[in-house]
C-alpha cells in the first residue's frame, strides 16, 4: 500500500510546499519519494473534474514512466527501488483509470461513495455459473421496448433449436438493436453534459448541487450499462 502523505523529503529533508498533487521526486535532491496515499486525480496534479485534459495526462504519464523506469534505479538502494516500483504501479493504475472517460467517471463516483449497479459482464457470468439472479433494473423509458425485444429473442432462440429461420423476425431484432445503439451513444453525450455541470459546481457550486449532478451521472451510467449488456445479449442470440 502507498505510504501516508509526507511533507518532507526522506533524503535531504526539503519541504514539499505545492498542494493539490503528489510529490514523486524531491525538487531539491531528485530522490524518488514513497508513493503517497492520494487519489488518482491528485497523483497527476488534477482537481476532481471530469472534462480532463487527456493530452496533458498522457504527457505526464510518459514523462513519469521514463523517470520511474526500473533501469533508472538499477544501482539505487533497495528502498529506493521498492519506492520506484510502488510509484510506477500507482502511475499505471491512475493512468488507466483516468484516460478512459467512463472509467474516469466511475472512479470519481467511487471517490464520492457511489458504486454502480451490477450490470457488468462479470456479474452476468457469475449469475449464469451460480444460478443466482443478476441485479437488473430496467430503465422505465425502456420497459416496453425491452419487453418486446425479449419476446423476439425468445422466439429466435426457439427457432434456432428446431432449425427454422424467420427473416422478418431477424429484421425486427436488427431494428431494435439499432435503436438501442443510438440510445447508447446519446447517453454518452448526456453524460458529457453532466461533466460540465459537475466541473462548474466543483469551482463554485454547493454540496447539494454536486449531489444532484452525481446522482444524475449514476442514473445515466446505469442506463448506459443496461443498454450495453442488452446489445451484447442480442449479439449472442444472433450468432
Amino acid at each position: 500500500m502507498p505510504s501516508e502523505t509526507i511533507s518532507d523529503c526522506w533524503s535531504c529533508g526539503a519541504s514539499f510546499d505545492e498542494e493539490g498533487r503528489a510529490e514523486h521526486f524531491c525538487r531539491a535532491c531528485g530522490k524518488v519519494q514513497p508513493a503517497a496515499s492520494v487519489d488518482y486525480f491528485t497523483f497527476f496534479g488534477f482537481s476532481r473534474k471530469l472534462d480532463l485534459d487527456v493530452a496533458g495526462l498522457e504527457r505526464e504519464f510518459y514523462a513519469l514512466s521514463r523517470r520511474l523506469h526500473p533501469d533508472v534505479f538499477a544501482q539505487a538502494e533497495e528502498q529506493e527501488r521498492a519506492w520506484s516500483l510502488e510509484q510506477s504501479s500507482m502511475l499505471n493504475d491512475a493512468y488507466r483509470a483516468l484516460k478512459d472517460p467512463i472509467k474516469r467517471t466511475e472512479y470519481l463516483l467511487r471517490l464520492e461513495g457511489v458504486e454502480l449497479e451490477e450490470q457488468s459482464k462479470q456479474a452476468t457470468e457469475k449469475a449464469r455459473a451460480t444460478g443466482e439472479l443478476k441485479k437488473q433494473v430496467v430503465p422505465p423509458d425502456l420497459l416496453e421496448e425491452v419487453f418486446e425485444l425479449n419476446m423476439h429473442l425468445e422466439e429466435l432462440r426457439a427457432q434456432k433449436k428446431v432449425g427454422e429461420d424467420d427473416p422478418a423476425l431477424l429484421e425486427e431484432i436488427g431494428k431494435a438493436k439499432l435503436s438501442l445503439e443510438e440510445k447508447y451513444d446519446a447517453l454518452f453525450s448526456e453524460l458529457k453534459g453532466e461533466w460540465k455541470k459537475w466541473d462548474a459546481a466543483v469551482d463554485s457550486g454547493t454540496e447539494e448541487e454536486l449531489v444532484k449532478i452525481r446522482d444524475r451521472m449514476v442514473d445515466v451510467l446505469n442506463r448506459r450499462n443496461y443498454i450495453r449488456n442488452l446489445v451484447r445479449d442480442v449479439n449472442e442470440a444472433l450468432e
